[in-house]
């Protein structure tokens, strides 16, 4: 598959499905990972893999609502919501039962038919403010 935008959007139906060997098939052997710490992971498909497996294992019910895919040559931007119930850690936080609802842009280019790259932007401060672990600075509104 040489669509950037059909690829990312199987591949983020993939996470819906928890499908990991299909998800590990869409990835380039030479795939990374760049999180919105800015830290890139690097590994091939097993990282991917492991960054979706984190987050379905903090929010069994994860799930990814895509609203817009732009494309621009090889690579595919995808704006989508992330949602699900925090029942599981999530990087050594314990389980909350909070509901946790989020704005997330992770941009992928292809190289091969496969998703070479993954750069992933979040606002994990209001990730962990809708958790309770910190609280909205004063005079912010959610």
């Amino acid at each position: 598959m040489s669509n950037p935008e059909a690829l990312a959007r199987q591949y983020l139906e993939t996470f819906n499905n928890r499908d990991w060997d299909g998800m590990r098939a869409l990835l380039h052997p030479e795939y990374t990972y760049t999180g919105g710490d800015g830290s890139q992971m690097t590994g091939g498909p097993d990282v991917g893999v492991a960054v979706a497996q984190m987050f379905s294992g903090a929010m069994s019910d994860a799930k990814i609502t895509i609203q817009k895919v732009h494309v621009a040559g090889d690579t595919a931007a995808v704006e989508f919501t992330g949602s699900g119930t925090h029942d599981g850690d999530f990087q050594g936080i314990a389980p909350t039962g909070r509901k946790v609802t989020m704005p997330v842009v992770t941009i992928v280019d292809v190289r091969d038919g496969k998703i070479i790259a993954e750069r992933e932007y979040m606002d994990m401060m209001h990730m962990m403010q809708q958790l309770g672990v910190v609280e909205a600075p004063a005079g912010a509104t959610a």
